[in-house]
């Protein structure tokens, strides 16, 4: 484990980065700082950061197959176009919960856009307010989970037919039967129990053996669990307590990103951690990730 190296890479001390996605043509990561606004695209080769500013919360961006990227902004899916920085919105969820936000967000292996919703306010002591959707190509919504505290990280086995997700509130990674041709999801079980002092389970990705990497908001790591045993097998301590989420990317995909946030900490615990907020990438873990997929509406 000596070889593995984490360094921070985004120093931008985002209030809550999130949902990094590698970007493969233009060789950039794509993340979004959820509080702050701001979607978010960095270059490794000039290390320059370019941004675009949402109006409302951003849970997630997702590039677009037509070009451009889909976010999620308050309850709006919305497209963004990255040159002219306009963006429109598409198609609303959760109309009659206005105190609620999408949350996390990936387009699955067949196009479709699955994403979540949370309250905006998820302390007030109200639960299952959220949902989980997926947005098909035509914008049709489809609702496939309700009662849902906080919807958070996704992912495809290679095969498609499981799909593993985050309520992070249940402390629990979930996994489901999967149909890619329609994109039905049932048989939910519980993959792995999040232990004292792990944290809570936020974004998650897949690596090309079909292994999680869990980020463990409040838990200052990520852990890589093997689904068919629910053994967790690797822990990556971070300098920062509230990770959020990871991918794979770079070259052959054998760097992982992992996004972070500021928000929340007492200012002793923002003294303690200088790099809270930052994107961070970690190197020589001997794994290599996945290209993610577009949304093909």
């Amino acid at each position: 484990m000596s070889s593995v190296k984490v360094d921070p890479i985004v120093k931008s001390s985002a209030l809550i980065g999130e949902g990094p996605v590698w970007e493969e043509p233009e060789q950039t990561l794509l993340f979004v700082d959820i509080i702050g606004q701001k979607i978010h695209r960095w270059s490794p080769a000039t290390n320059h950061i370019q941004s675009v500013e949402t109006a409302d919360t951003v849970g997630f961006a997702v590039p677009r197959r037509s070009g451009g990227y889909v976010a999620g902004v308050g309850r709006n899916i919305v497209a963004v176009d990255w040159q002219t920085h306009k963006v429109t919105s598409l198609v609303e969820v959760d109309e009659d919960k206005p105190n609620n936000r999408l949350n996390d967000g990936k387009a699955d292996p067949s196009g479709r856009l699955l994403t979540g919703t949370m309250l905006r306010d998820h302390l007030s002591g109200e639960r299952k307010q959220g949902a989980l959707f997926s947005v098909a190509p035509d914008l049709t919504v489809t609702k496939h989970l309700s009662q849902v505290d906080i919807s958070n990280g996704m992912d495809w086995s290679e095969d498609q037919k499981m799909f593993f997700y985050i309520d992070s509130l249940a402390l629990t990674v979930d996994a489901f039967d999967h149909d890619p041709s329609t994109g039905h999801i049932g048989n939910r079980r519980v993959v792995y129990h999040m232990q004292e002092g792990e944290g809570i389970p936020d974004g998650m990705t897949l690596d090309a053996e079909g292994r999680l990497w869990v980020a463990c908001y409040d838990g200052g790591r990520v852990i890589n669990i093997d689904p068919a045993t629910g053994v967790r097998l690797k822990t990556i301590s971070l300098p920062v307590t509230k990770t959020t989420s990871c991918c794979f990317g770079g070259p052959d995909y054998s760097e992982l990103y992992v996004t972070s946030a500021s928000l929340g900490l007492s200012q002793s615990e923002s003294k303690q951690q200088p790099l809270a907020g930052s994107t961070f990438r970690v190197t020589g873990l001997g794994v290599k990730g996945r290209p993610s997929y577009a949304f093909s509406g």
